[in-house]
């Protein structure tokens, strides 16, 4: 994913949808996993948060799951940030997604 998500710092919103899918373009079935994403400063060596992601039980074959803010996740100064996606199959193995998702945090104005 090349553009940019664009957030306002304090938001607690908009949930991110992500539909996951392996080299082939299958969905991952996420039934029983977890999905998680480490959030980062562009540059930085460590991650400000890892947040897990909503996974719709209905729905898990089809890759679909959503990231969802929480008070003081975006509470960061303004500028471009990194998120990875790490997902855990029920069975304890872990993938990373190779591409990081791209953040740019502007100022609040009120």
């Amino acid at each position: 994913m090349n553009e940019r998500i664009k957030l306002v710092q304090g938001d607690t919103g908009p949930q991110i949808k992500l539909t996951l899918t392996d080299a082939a373009g299958q969905p991952y079935a996420l039934t029983s996993a977890t999905v998680r994403l480490n959030f980062r400063e562009v540059g930085a060596t460590t991650a400000l948060f890892s947040r897990p992601a909503f996974i719709n039980p209905d729905i898990a074959t089809t890759g679909v799951c959503y990231i969802e803010w929480e008070v003081g996740d975006l509470d960061v100064e303004p500028g471009d940030y990194e998120g990875e996606i790490e997902i855990v199959a029920p069975s304890g193995a872990r993938e990373t997604i190779y591409e990081l998702l791209k953040f740019r945090v502007r100022e609040e104005i009120a």
